[in-house]
């Protein structure tokens, strides 16, 4: 287990870009990445600092009601972004809708998803966020095969 404490957003970017830099691009499927915590907790702005170290240029928001969000990156080992908020889903079927198999299977894409937990998705990396009252936040990483 990792953890990382933020004391500003600035912390936050600079953790994401060396987070990003970490990891290790599968050849056979996309690298899934679950994001847990209460709301408010940095899980977007998270997934916003990780676009910006991608070169992602469109603006990232939470994808709340559209569920999903596919952005085009400029970095080579994942040239895809996909960005999911299970927040309002509540069974694993929901995730069919999204075709969200075809995107775990092509290895060129890194997939984040908040509320991982609400559709008991496997994912090879789990990030959990805890805010305190503080303005600090608590980046916690573990590496299991679910949440």
């Amino acid at each position: 287990m990792k953890v990382f404490i933020s004391k500003d957003l600035r912390d936050t970017e600079r953790y994401a870009a060396e987070w990003l830099d970490s990891l290790e691009s599968s050849e056979d499927e996309a690298l899934v990445v679950g994001l847990s915590g209460h709301l408010g907790a940095g899980k977007t702005a998270f997934v916003k600092m990780v676009g910006k170290a991608l070169g992602v240029e469109e603006e990232i928001t939470s994808p709340t009601f559209v569920i999903m969000k596919i952005y085009e990156t400029k970095n080579e080992r994942f040239p895809r972004l996909v960005h999911i908020d299970a927040y309002r889903l509540e069974r694993p079927e929901e995730m069919e809708a999204l075709d969200f198999e075809r995107f775990a299977a092509d290895p060129r894409n890194l997939i984040m998803v908040e509320w991982p937990e609400n559709v008991s998705l496997k994912t090879k990396i789990a990030i959990s966020f805890q805010a305190d009252g503080d303005g600090e936040f608590r980046i916690e990483q573990r590496s299991p095969d679910h949440m």
